[in-house]
């Protein structure tokens, strides 16, 4: 659950980042997805640390 809601997470503030800078539809999309991927191996790892800690 938290590596979707980190992916999630992650693309919203990529679009967001791109609308800032004034990015194309296709920049938006890129930024998003970026970032979702970058947020969802954060995710990974919280997730692992979280189950070893139980």
């Amino acid at each position: 659950m938290i590596v979707i809601a980190a992916a999630i997470i992650g693309a919203f503030l990529g679009w967001r980042r791109a609308v800032q800078l004034g990015g194309a539809p296709r920049d938006r999309a890129q930024y998003a997805a970026a970032f979702a991927m970058a947020f969802a191996v954060l995710g990974l790892f919280a997730t692992v640390i979280v189950d070893r800690m139980i």
